[in-house]
């Protein structure tokens, strides 16, 4: 089993991502919320990762934290949530954002994610409510905060270069996987990365 990878973001997909990992590619499948947390291309990542088989597929799933992935793991015990609802549920909210919605019996904030109605997001509180704990997000949100030192630096200039993408017209999703195949450099500025960031956009 695959605990993890370390390597080269090498690519940013609509739904996943692409790890070189000593010249083999692994196409890694991650919700939308991990995805804005990445690095630039070309710069090394470590990505925690779940293995789904199917009779007629194998699959990667990643997360930026161990909690992240056990999180997942508990969505996907819960009946009716399978991976990809999963990982829905953690592009719509985050682990933290989760526990908060489920120990306050917020099904409308639930409901948020793609493909789960207010049957399964009942189900999933009811199951997951003893699972949950609050402490936990508490414990975490430092966690997290770690992970985003990491890439402060350019955080700020990539969010802001989709912001000034969605603002000329195009949708936050390409605006970011633009943004994110700009391979960025100490010395740019939002100007350079915009520019260098409209040449990636499908027209």
């Amino acid at each position: 089993m695959i605990s993890y990878l370390r390597g080269v973001l090498a690519a940013v997909e609509e739904d996943k991502v692409v790890i070189d990992v000593g010249g083999v590619g692994y196409g890694v499948y991650m919700s939308g919320h991990a995805m804005g947390k990445l690095p630039p291309i070309g710069r090394e990542v470590k990505i925690h990762t779940y293995l789904n088989v199917k009779e007629d597929a194998m699959q990667l799933y990643g997360f930026l934290t161990r909690d992240d992935l056990s999180v997942f793991k508990l969505l996907i015990g819960v009946n009716g949530i399978g991976p990809k609802g999963g990982l829905g549920v953690l592009s719509a909210l985050s682990p933290d954002d989760l526990r908060f919605a489920v120990l306050s019996n917020d099904v409308k904030a639930i409901c948020a994610a793609p493909g789960i109605g207010k049957k399964t997001a009942e189900k999933l509180i009811l199951e997951l409510r003893d699972k949950l704990k609050l402490e936990d997000a508490l414990e975490h949100i430092a966690a997290e905060s770690e992970v985003s030192k990491e890439t402060s630096v350019y955080s700020e200039i990539q969010s802001e270069a989709v912001q000034a993408l969605v603002a000329l017209g195009y949708g936050s999703t390409e605006s970011l996987k633009a943004v994110k195949k700009v391979e960025l450099q100490d010395s740019m500025e939002v100007e350079d990365v915009l520019k260098l960031a409209l040449k990636h956009m499908v027209f």
